[in-house]
């Protein structure tokens, strides 16, 4: 199937560059104007937990109440009962357009403690934007930042403040719109960073690679179209369903990562092919039957890693997970058909435009190279070197034993940014979480002894460890509303906790009771998570297992690629909670430690790590298997594998290092984690895991590697992903070995594989 298509690419060739740059023109006219269709609101909280069931009843009962934009005065002489200072609070806030806020709280309109601070020299205001969702809020703000700034608020995401007219007042924006529209800004300036700085350096690694710029040149069309489909999906995506803004930085991340992967697999296998084959189609032909079979079969595990994000309710998780599928397919596709249409076209001049002379080594490299030494020295020591490395493994993961979840706040953003700032001085002069309470919407029914149980109950709430205060803020009808003071900081466990107290609370006598609040949906964002993680656990799990199978023809692959794949997460965790939890390198990253982790990075993490070490993987044994079918061979075929694709896949973990290490030096704190954690797996996954555990483990195994059932052979021989039936054909566990086979099987022997008749060497 794959060569019959390499074939038909061959000859439409032309025409398919033509569909894919009429793509391209439209991707990078409508498809780029997905940035202003994306949302950085609150998605984290599950649409059918306790605390949005609460926000829904509180906001049809009484309106929002929330913080939208929060403007901070402060002055170092006037306090708040100096009328000078409620003029010049009176005159920034008339100077907002009315038709954008649809309501406006201060400590003269409400006299409120928790809207002064101790030495009453601050006070805030509390701005609710017009808008219906997330996106119309945003633009209300951005429509009044312009007139903040002129009345002498400081509205940008650096530092500074500037002076009020009379009693040397000074204003500063915060809140979480101004939060969310900081983040989104941050996000959006990260990737045009991020691929300024990439593309480039990519271009350049990879003429080093290639020794031509032709060559070089190629993955990176690849990573552009890539890039431009998935942003084009994503908008499609807008019309139907609310997609995070934090999306594009995954579709960057793996546009340009598996672009590279891709287009370095198919662009070495072509130049082989080349001097192999007879033809330019032949050799067309050849590479998309072998890598690029390898390619789709890759891809395709992949995004169904990708696809385990969409289990979870969260937005946030689905978005991410419709971001990276909708990037994958459209590799993944580009690379099977625009990627052969230009070697067709170009055929040797894809060897063009040198930067250095490149040498073709001779058959017997294959056979002698540095990493078929590297296999051998590893297989003469198997026990050693898997015992060594398995150890280690698991000691960089034990810090993930200790892991503590927690929510994300301004902390998240760099120590300069204003909101940040604004946030940090609510909390330390002014009653703790006076922004963020926890609110319980009690209905009451109506009977005269409802008052009398209220107050029972709002004293039993009083009680709780950690509870400053359980106040009345709003009542109608039958429904009151309770918001509860605490002083622990909003997404620490200690703030969980008392949620968890005040739900287990009883409530007032034929009452019912939802709690909300920022910290009550972190509760429900964790319980979520939590009860939808295994069945994504499952689903990776069983995917993968079927999809390496049927590439393989093999039951103990799959399950030895699961088991590695979860030693280099383990490790890979154990170091995120060592930097960003416990707090090493922060200075040297710069951000600032909370203490705990958010728990939808690692689960973000899992997927796209667990993809991208599956694609290493395949690419690893479809040579070994390759080689294997020839020979019969166990040792010599990985040993030969590895020195075909050793320096790919080192090569290919390099290049998708740079292109993450330019989202690690984000000013967000979640960003950069999740970057430094792909980094980390990286490193940990193509040199410790592929070039040491692999060769290792399969030596261990030796034979039992391509063990599989009768029944599933003959599953395999039906629907396996080759591309003839004698390929198809399971090599049983009592193959015979021919002399110089068994001589080849003996470790340390460089001598070459010999090539069943009529195989073509690959």
């Amino acid at each position: 199937m794959f060569e019959a298509w390499g074939r038909a690419l061959y000859r439409r060739r032309r025409l398919t560059l033509v569909v894919a740059l009429i793509f391209v023109a439209f991707a990078g006219i409508w498809g780029t104007g997905v940035f202003s269709k994306l949302t950085s609101g609150n998605s984290f909280t599950p649409a059918d937990s306790q605390s949005q069931h609460e926000q829904n009843l509180a906001d049809a009962t009484f309106g929002r109440n929330d913080a939208d934009v929060v403007i901070l005065f402060s002055s170092k002489t006037a306090t708040v009962s100096d009328l000078a200072y409620r003029q010049a609070v009176t005159r920034t806030l008339a100077s907002v357009p009315n038709a954008d806020v649809a309501k406006t709280t201060t400590y003269w309109s409400k006299s409120a403690s928790a809207l002064v601070s101790a030495d009453r020299h601050a006070t805030y205001a509390v701005l609710q934007l017009a808008g219906v969702d997330d996106a119309g809020r945003q633009k209300a703000y951005k429509a009044i930042k312009a007139d903040l700034a002129a009345a002498g608020a400081d509205v940008g995401t650096g530092p500074s403040t500037t002076s009020g007219a009379t009693a040397g007042v000074t204003a500063r924006v915060g809140g979480n719109v101004p939060t969310e529209v900081a983040i989104s800004s941050e996000v959006t300036a990260n990737i045009a960073k991020a691929e300024g700085f990439s593309m480039p350096v990519l271009l350049i690694l990879l003429m080093v690679i290639f020794g031509s710029l032709v060559a070089a040149s190629l993955p990176i069309a690849i990573g552009g179209i890539a890039i431009l489909g998935s942003f084009t999906v994503l908008r499609l995506l807008t019309l139907f369903s609310t997609v995070s803004v934090y999306s594009v930085n995954i579709t960057t991340i793996l546009g340009l990562g598996l672009a590279i992967d891709y287009g370095l697999f198919i662009v070495t296998r072509f130049r082989e092919e080349l001097r192999r084959q007879p033809t330019i189609e032949a050799a067309v032909a050849r590479t998309v039957a072998t890598a690029g079979r390898t390619v789709a079969v890759s891809g395709v595990t992949v995004a169904v890693a990708l696809t385990s994000l969409m289990l979870f309710p969260e937005e946030f998780l689905r978005s991410m997970g419709y971001g990276g599928v909708a990037t994958v397919a459209i590799d993944m596709i580009a690379a099977l058909t625009v990627l052969p249409a230009l070697l067709a076209v170009l055929g040797h001049r894809v060897n063009a435009i040198k930067i250095r002379r490149t040498v073709t080594r001779p058959r017997k490299a294959e056979t002698s190279g540095a990493w078929y030494r590297v296999a051998h020295s590893v297989m003469r020591r198997p026990l050693i070197y898997a015992t060594v490395i398995v150890l280690g493994l698991l000691a960089l993961g034990a810090p993930f034993l200790r892991i503590q979840w927690g929510g994300t706040d301004s902390r998240s953003l760099p120590a300069a940014a204003t909101v940040r700032q604004v946030q940090q001085t609510l909390q330390d002069d002014f009653p703790a979480n006076s922004t963020a309470p926890i609110q319980a919407l009690v209905t009451l029914p109506r009977t005269g002894a409802a008052t009398a149980s209220l107050t029972s109950y709002l004293q039993r709430v009083d009680a709780i460890p950690g509870v400053t205060q359980a106040q009345i803020t709003a009542a109608k009808g039958g429904t009151v509303r309770v918001d509860v003071g605490y002083t622990p900081n909003s997404v620490s466990s200690q703030a969980r906790h008392i949620v968890t107290q005040i739900r287990d609370t009883a409530p007032p006598a034929g009452a019912t009771v939802l709690v909300g609040g920022s910290t009550a949906d972190l509760v429900d964002e964790l319980q979520s998570l939590g009860s939808t993680l295994p069945w994504m656990a499952l689903e990776v799990a069983l995917a993968t297992f079927v999809l390496l199978f049927l590439a393989f023809g093999s039951v103990v692959l799959p399950l030895k690629a699961i088991v590695m794949n979860i030693l280099s997460l383990s490790a890979t965790f154990g170091v995120i909670v060592w930097i960003f939890q416990w707090g090493h390198l922060s200075r040297v990253l710069q951000f600032t430690p909370t203490g705990s982790i958010d728990p939808t990075m690692p689960i973000l993490m899992l997927a796209i790590i667990f993809g991208l070490s599956m694609d290493y993987e395949v690419f690893l044994l479809s040579r070994i298997r390759e080689v294997y079918d020839q020979t019969g061979d166990n040792a010599g075929s990985i040993a030969t594998g590895l020195q075909r694709t050793g320096g790919v896949i080192t090569s290919l973990a390099f290049l998708l290092i740079i292109v993450v290490g330019a989202f690690s030096a984000s000013g967000i704190t979640f960003i950069k984690l999740t970057g430094v954690g792909m980094i980390v797996a990286l490193v940990v996954d193509a040199t410790v895991v592929r070039v040491l555990l692999v060769p290792a483990t399969m030596r261990l195994l030796g034979r039992a590697n391509w063990w599989v059932p009768g029944p599933l052979g003959r599953l395999y021989a039906r629907y396996g992903f080759t591309e003839n039936q004698a390929e198809r054909t399971v090599v049983p566990r009592s193959y015979p070995l021919t002399t110089s086979q068994a001589s080849t099987a003996s470790v340390g022997n460089n001598a070459a594989a010999p090539v069943a008749p009529g195989q073509p060497h690959s």
